[in-house]
C-alpha cells in the first residue's frame, strides 16, 4: 500500500530518516550524560552533607559540656554561612539546644541514625522529593568530657543542585535539537551532493530517442552501487538499438518485397484493362494475379509465424523421430525438383531427435529448399544425421560458390538472399532462413552455417537432448 505522507524526494526521505535516526542517537546520549550528571550532583551535596555532619560530630566531641555546645550555637550558625542549611543539635527526646534551620522545615522521622564511632557513609542520607527537596543525615556523637550523647542531624536543600540540573537539562535538550538541525542539512547536503550521478544518469537518459539510439551512460565514473544498474541499462539500451535497427530493416525489407507483387498486380490489371480482352486473355491475367496473390500469401504467412516465435512463449509439443527415416523422406519428397536441377540427395543418418514434428520437417524443407536453389550442376545434397548425449544435430551440405564470412553471418537474416546459381534463380521471399533460425529458438536449439575455402556449405540444427539451451 502507498503512503501518500511520504514525500516525493529522494534526498528528503533519506534526510528525515537520518534526522530520525540522529534524533534517537543524539536523545539517548543526551538522556545518558543528563543522568549521569544528575547523579553526579547528588553524589556530590551527598558528599559535603556528609563531610559537613561528621564536621560537627568532631566539634562535639572537642567539647567539655553540653553548655559549651550552647554556648557556640552562634559559631555553628557562622559555620553554615549565608545557606539555607538545617544543623541541629539535641538530646534524645529533648528539645535542641542548637538550631539552625531559617526555614522551620521538619525533620523527617525516617532519617537513620548513625551510631557514634561509626563514620557516616551515602546509605544514610535520606533524599526527600516534596518542596524543598532536601538531603539528611543523622548521627550521635560523644561530648568529650561528660561522654553524653548528643544528635547532630544535618540537612541540605538542593537549590543550586536544582539549578544546575535544571541548566543541564536545558542545555542537553538545545544541543539535541542543534545536533539534530546540523546532522539533517548535512546529510541533505551530501545526498544532493551523492546522487549527483544519478542527476547525470537522468539527463543522459532524457536525450534518448528512437533517432538517437546511440547514447550510453559512462561506467567509468559510476559510483560502485550504481555501476551494476548502469551496465544493465546500458546492455539494455543495445538491445532496444538492435531490436529497433531489425525492425526498422525488416519494415523496409518488407516494403520492398511486397511493393513488387503489388506492382505487378496493378501493372497487369492495368494492361487488362486498356481494351476489351477474350475470355482466354483475362482467365491468363487472372491466373498470373493468383500466382502473385499466393506469394503475398506466403509472406504473410512467414511473417506472422516470425512474429509469433519473436513475441510469444510457444508451448510445443516434442515427440522422438528417428532421424534416418525422416531425412530419407524429405530426400524422397524432394526427388523430383533435384533431378531437374541435375542434383543428387545422399541420407547419412542413426539416431533420434527430440522435436516438434512439423515444425522440425519445416525446417529442414527451408534447408533442402535453399540447398536446391544455391547448389552448382551434378552435386550431390547431402543430409546427415547423428546424436550424441547433450542432443543431436541435424546437418545438410551442398558444394555451391564459397560464400564470405560477412555473408554468412547475414544468412539468417530476415529478407536476405544471396546470389543463387544462373540457371535456378532466386525466386524467394528471403525468410526461409529466418524461419529456420526461429524454429530452432523455439526449441531452445541452435541454427548455425558454415562454409569451407572450396565452396562446401553446410548448415546445422542443433537439437538439445529434453528441451535444455544449447550452451
Amino acid at each position: 500500500m502507498k503512503s501518500h505522507w511520504l514525500p516525493q524526494s529522494l534526498a528528503v526521505r533519506v534526510t528525515l530518516l537520518c534526522g530520525f535516526i540522529a534524533f534517537a542517537m543524539t536523545s539517548m546520549l543526551g538522556a545518558y550524560f543528563f543522568f549521569f550528571a544528575r547523579t553526579a550532583i547528588n553524589a556530590h551535596a551527598d558528599d559535603q552533607l556528609i563531610n559537613r555532619a561528621e564536621h560537627f560530630r568532631r566539634l562535639v566531641g572537642d567539647a567539655r559540656t553540653i553548655q559549651d555546645l550552647r554556648d557556640r550555637s552562634l559559631l555553628f550558625e557562622a559555620l553554615l554561612g549565608a545557606t539555607t542549611d538545617v544543623l541541629i543539635l539535641r538530646r534524645a527526646g529533648e528539645v535542641p539546644f542548637v538550631e539552625v534551620n531559617p526555614d522551620r522545615v521538619a525533620v523527617p522521622a525516617a532519617v537513620m541514625l548513625a551510631p557514634a564511632g561509626r563514620q557516616m557513609v551515602a546509605q544514610d542520607v535520606l533524599r526527600t522529593t516534596n518542596h524543598p527537596q532536601m538531603h539528611w543525615v543523622r548521627g550521635l556523637a560523644r561530648s568529650g568530657q561528660d561522654g553524653q550523647l548528643v544528635e547532630v542531624v544535618a540537612g541540605h536543600p538542593l537549590e543550586s543542585e536544582m539549578r544546575m540540573i535544571g541548566e543541564s537539562r536545558s542545555q542537553i535538550v538545545r544541543s539535541t535539537l542543534m545536533s539534530i538541525v546540523a546532522s539533517a542539512l548535512l546529510v541533505y547536503v551530501a545526498l544532493r551532493h551523492g546522487l549527483r550521478p544519478l542527476r547525470r544518469v537522468a539527463d543522459q537518459a532524457a536525450q534518448i530517442h528512437p533517432i538517437n539510439l546511440a547514447i550510453r551512460f559512462p561506467e567509468h565514473d559510476a559510483p560502485r552501487e550504481l555501476k551494476e544498474m548502469v551496465t544493465v541499462f546500458n546492455a539494455m539500451l543495445d538491445r532496444i538499438a538492435q531490436g529497433y535497427e531489425r525492425l526498422s530493416q525488416f519494415s523496409a525489407d518488407l516494403a520492398h518485397e511486397i511493393r513488387t507483387p503489388v506492382g505487378a498486380l496493378i501493372g497487369q490489371t492495368q494492361v487488362a484493362l486498356n481494351r476489351v480482352r477474350t475470355p482466354t486473355e483475362y482467365q491468363q491475367v487472372l491466373e498470373s494475379n493468383l500466382e502473385e496473390l499466393n506469394r503475398l500469401r506466403l509472406i504473410v504467412d512467414d511473417i506472422l509465424f516470425l512474429a509469433r516465435a519473436d513475441h510469444s512463449e510457444l508451448d510445443i509439443e516434442r515427440t522422438t523421430l528417428a532421424m534416418a527415416d525422416e531425412l530419407q523422406g524429405i530426400a524422397d519428397y524432394f526427388e523430383g525438383p533435384a533431378d531437374e536441377a541435375g542434383l543428387r540427395f545422399s541420407v547419412q543418418a542413426s539416431g533420434s531427435v527430440r522435436a516438434n514434428a512439423p515444425l522440425a520437417r519445416r525446417a529442414i524443407h527451408n534447408l533442402v529448399v535453399n540447398a536446391l536453389r544455391y547448389s552448382a550442376i551434378n552435386t550431390t545434397v547431402r543430409l546427415i544425421g547423428t546424436q550424441h548425449e547433450s542432443g543431436s544435430i541435424i546437418a545438410v551440405e551442398n558444394d555451391g560458390m564459397p560464400i564470405a564470412a560477412e555473408q554468412l553471418e547475414r544468412l539468417f537474416d530476415r529478407f536476405y538472399r544471396a546470389d543463387a546459381t544462373r540457371d535456378r534463380p532466386a525466386e524467394s521471399s528471403g525468410l526461409g532462413l529466418a524461419i529456420v533460425k526461429a524454429i530452432m529458438a523455439i526449441h531452445h536449439g541452435e541454427a548455425r552455417v558454415s562454409c569451407s575455402p572450396s565452396g562446401t556449405i553446410r548448415f546445422e540444427l542443433h537439437f538439445p537432448r529434453r528441451g535444455r539451451p544449447v550452451e
